[in-house]
C-alpha cells in the first residue's frame, strides 16, 4: 500500500482486497486470472485465498515489464510466487490464449476496453465462477449524464451488458469505487 501511495498508482485497497480474499475462499477458487494486475496488490489477496484453498494458480498480467518486475518483488517478499504465473502483454489477448477455464476473472484494465473483454471473459469463466471488475462508479462519473465518451462510456456499456446477460447474476458492491461481482450461471 505504501509503495502504491508513494508511486501514486491506484490499487483496490485493503477493504476490497479483503473482499477478494473472502470471495476466493468462499468459492474454493484455485484458478484466478487478473486482467490488469498493476503492482500485484490484488494479486496478493487472490493468491492468499488460493493458497488457503489448497493451492492453484493466479495469473498476473500487465502491459509493462518494469511494472511486472516490481510486482514480482513485492509478491516474492510475501512468499506467494510459487502460485503465480506472470505475463507481460495485452491482458484480453493473454486471457484468450490461456488454457482452461478460471474460477475468478478480475478486470481492472483500461475502462473503455471493458465491453470488448466480456465475450472473452465468458469463454474462460467456469460455470459458477465469478467475474469481478473494479471502478464501476468511476468516481461518480457513470451516474453523471453530462459525462460522455471514453472510459466512462466503457463502464456504462459493460454494466448494461453484464446486467442484461442471462448467464450472469450480478451486483455492484459499493466499496471504494464500486466492485462488480457477477456469478456465471
Amino acid at each position: 500500500e505504501a509503495y502504491a501511495r508513494k508511486a501514486r498508482f491506484p490499487i483496490v485497497g485493503p477493504v476490497v482486497g479483503q473482499l477478494f480474499y473472502l470471495l476466493t475462499r468462499l468459492g474454493g477458487a484455485r484458478r484466478v486470472f487478473e486482467l490488469g494486475s498493476g503492482y500485484g496488490y490484488s494479486t496478493a489477496w487472490f493468491a492468499m485465498g488460493v493458497r488457503d484453498n489448497g493451492g492453484g494458480e493466479v495469473f498476473h498480467v500487465v502491459w509493462d515489464e518494469a511494472l511486472s518486475q516490481a510486482a514480482r518483488g513485492h509478491l516474492q517478499r510475501l512468499g506467494l510466487t510459487p502460485l503465480l504465473r506472470f505475463h507481460v502483454g495485452e491482458a484480453v489477448a493473454a486471457l484468450r490464449e490461456a488454457e482452461g477455464q478460471f474460477d475468478i476473472v478480475f478486470s481492472d484494465i483500461d475502462k473503455d476496453g471493458y465491453p470488448a473483454s466480456l465475450p472473452v471473459i465468458k469463454q474462460r469463466l467456469k460455470p459458477g465462477g465469478l467475474l469481478l471488475a473494479d471502478n464501476m462508479f468511476w468516481r461518480g462519473r457513470v451516474v453523471d449524464r453530462s459525462v460522455k465518451g471514453g472510459e466512462t462510456e466503457g463502464i456504462r456499456a459493460f454494466t448494461r451488458a453484464v446486467f442484461a446477460d442471462p448467464e450472469f447474476a450480478s451486483t455492484i458492491v459499493p466499496l471504494r469505487d464500486g466492485v462488480r461481482v457477477a456469478r456465471r450461471r
